[in-house]
């Protein structure tokens, strides 16, 4: 019998990974029992997600599910071992990013999300150029709200991107997609990677990232400290990377005095902006003031502090109350149940890993093997950053990828030496950088590369070209602003 929905490869795989380190690998000098086999389910997870053994929601569940009754995290007592299963639940940042999707469904119910396109495009579509630069704005200004990049980047802005260039009789095939069709996905695509670095709620995974900080180097990352790293090297790469992309992959249309017209027609279509939008502007605004810091600004003795999920709550009540979301709209949005379900095994399962020493043991284990390079702690954390991004070529996924690498090489990195903020953040904006390189990369890539516009080659090469051009970018850039920062 066939079982739906399993694949049968991978969930072998992962079960024969999980068996072996609970009865044939011994674990080294100085790790605990219940510690490595934590990790053997652990490794085993991921696993299954890369191989999609199952949806990503059920693989995790199983990891929840595997940890609970094998109490690995507190051995002979079962109820507060299935209590340490299901703590990932506690987690605020994972209601944070769940929020966020929610709230991102109300740009597109609304066409909101679309309207901010189109009026980029109509205010600077004369050019090619101009037209890429409007969609990557748009996706700039969506970005905080969107977690979901293959919402963004796919569901919102994919099908402005295509109608632009069938509009200029640019169509995915071999006579006509490089008229503009071509230029404009790739753009699309790698702006989509950028904007997820540049924001805590740009990506579903960004939150792996600061949990990770928190729990190794005892640093809690905010919001707004995440977007005021990010945002001079982000918008940097913003302005570079189009540009760089027309140079070298030049669409053969260059000037498109339609498009702003074609722009103009379909807000016409949309007809004068509707109370609903209204409503969702005034939350963008209010999350926006809440999530970067306002209200300890303008309180000394922050009687107005609001944490940051408590404000997402506060956005989400205010469009459930007006009517602009409804329950049944929650319901549906599938991808915010499904981040809540896995992120929750997955943050669970590394914090254990970190509480009971393997993060530190395998940290101790590469620092050892790096320090007998004599290397000072910049150069070793650009090996490490390197190592970091160009593995991402085995991964389909960047939550995979994060949970699978991040703790170990940020411990690596702190070990030896490297100053821990600086580290981890740029490390956190490595985490959606190193998804330029593939059309499996991250979420969106599919989407974009399903489209026909660009060739898989293509896709490789200019790929490769923009992950150095964006890790470039940002280490002088990051280099520059954090020295304003005073972060170094």
């Amino acid at each position: 019998m066939k079982l739906p929905h399993v694949k049968v490869i991978p969930a072998v795989v992962a079960f024969v990974i999980v068996c072996l380190f609970w009865f044939v690998i011994t674990p080294p000098e100085g790790v605990d029992i219940n510690a490595w086999r934590l990790l053997g389910i652990f490794i085993g997870t991921i696993v299954a997600i890369i191989g999609k053994a199952l949806p990503i929601g059920g693989a995790a569940m199983i990891g929840i599910l595997t940890v609970g009754i094998t109490q690995v995290t507190n051995p002979g007592n079962p109820s507060k071992a299935m209590a340490d299963a299901l703590s990932g639940y506690s987690n605020t940042l994972i209601w944070l990013i769940g929020i966020s999707f929610f709230i991102s469904r109300a740009f597109i119910k609304t066409g909101l999300g679309s309207r901010v396109a189109y009026h980029f495009v109509k205010a600077i579509g004369k050019k090619t150029l101009g037209i890429s630069y409007g969609l990557s704005f748009a996706e700039l200004v969506l970005s905080p709200v969107m977690p979901s990049n293959t919402a963004r980047g796919g569901g919102v802005l994919y099908p402005i991107n295509r109608s632009i260039s069938e509009s200029m009789g640019s169509l995915p095939d071999e006579a006509s997609r490089l008229k503009v069709g071509a230029f404009l996905t790739l753009v699309a695509y790698q702006i989509n990677i950028i904007t997820s670095a540049m924001f805590v709620t740009a990506t579903a995974p960004n939150p792996l990232v600061t949990a990770g900080i928190k729990d190794i180097a005892h640093i809690e990352v905010s919001w707004g400290q995440w977007a005021l790293a990010a945002i001079v090297p982000g918008l940097l790469a913003i302005l570079i990377i189009p540009w760089v992309l027309y140079m070298v992959y030049p669409p053969e249309i260059k000037s498109t005095p339609n498009a702003s017209a074609f722009a103009n027609q379909k807000l016409q279509e949309l007809g004068p902006i509707k109370l609903e939008e209204k409503i969702l502007i005034g939350v963008f605004f209010l999350l926006l003031f809440i999530w970067a810091g306002g209200p300890e600004l303008i309180s000394d003795h922050h009687l107005l502090q609001i944490d940051a999920t408590a404000g997402a709550f506060v956005g989400l009540g205010v469009l459930l109350f007006s009517g602009v979301l409804t329950w049944d709209d929650l319901l549906k949005e599938k991808g915010a149940w499904d981040t809540v379900t896995w992120f929750s095994s997955l943050v669970m399962m590394a914090t254990f890993l970190n509480k009971l020493g393997v993060v530190a043991w395998f940290s101790k284990s590469v620092e050892s093997s790096i320090s007998q390079w004599g290397l000072d702690w910049t150069a070793a954390a650009a090996i490490l950053v390197l190592l970091y991004v160009y593995i991402h070529y085995f991964f389909a996924s960047n939550t995979a990828h994060i949970s699978a690498l991040f703790a170990s090489f940020f411990g690596v990195g702190v070990a030896l030496g490297a100053p821990p903020l600086m580290f981890g953040l740029f490390l956190g904006f490595a985490s959606s950088l190193c998804a330029s390189l593939t059309h499996y990369g991250t979420g969106s890539a599919p989407v974009l590369f399903g489209a026909g516009y660009v060739s898989m080659k293509e896709w490789w090469l200019w790929g490769f070209v923009v992950s150095v051009l964006n890790l470039i970018i940002f280490a002088v850039g990051c280099a520059v602003w954090w020295k304003v920062l005073g972060y170094w």
